[in-house]
Order: structure tokens, then C-alpha cells, then sequence
């Protein structure tokens, strides 16, 4: 199974939304918060090519993007394909 990794808030709805769904897929990820760590939050925003909102997903060496990326996977029958590889 691919390395996930998901930068994210502790009371952000989306990024809860996020790690719903990957826990409901059986992926383990690596939850990295971006609360009160300013730096934490500029290497996310660089990683993100500029993005600066969370949730911020990757899985191995993709870059999903946010919530609504990761759900658009998800419909598409595509994420599964990605988290098994």
C-alpha cells in the first residue's frame, strides 16, 4: 500500500472529511499538523506549489491535493488503484 500523507487542522471539517475516508479504505497515513507551527504550515504551502489550505494529501510520490481531489478519486474508482500500488 502507497505512503499517504495528509497535512491538516484539528478542527477543519475537510481535512476530518479526508481522513474518514482514507481510514474507511484501510490506508494508513501520516497526519501532519499544521496548527500554531508556522514553519510546518510554509513547507506545506511550498510542497503544495502555493496552496495554502488544508487538508494538503499525497499518496507515495502523487500529489492528490485537497479534500474535494481526494473525493473526486474516490467517485472515480481511481483511489483505490492509487493507495494499492
Amino acid at each position: 500500500m502507497s505512503d499517504v500523507i495528509i497535512y491538516s487542522s484539528k478542527y477543519c471539517p475537510f481535512c476530518i472529511r479526508a481522513k474518514q475516508l482514507l481510514a474507511a479504505k484501510g490506508a494508513d497515513y501520516k497526519e501532519i499538523s499544521v496548527d500554531g507551527q508556522p514553519k510546518v504550515r510554509a513547507e506545506m504551502t511550498r510542497l503544495a506549489g502555493g496552496r495554502t489550505s488544508v487538508p494538503q494529501i499525497w499518496i507515495g510520490d502523487t500529489y492528490v491535493g485537497g479534500c474535494d481531489e481526494l473525493m473526486t478519486l474516490e467517485r472515480s474508482g481511481k483511489l483505490a488503484k492509487m493507495l494499492a500500488s
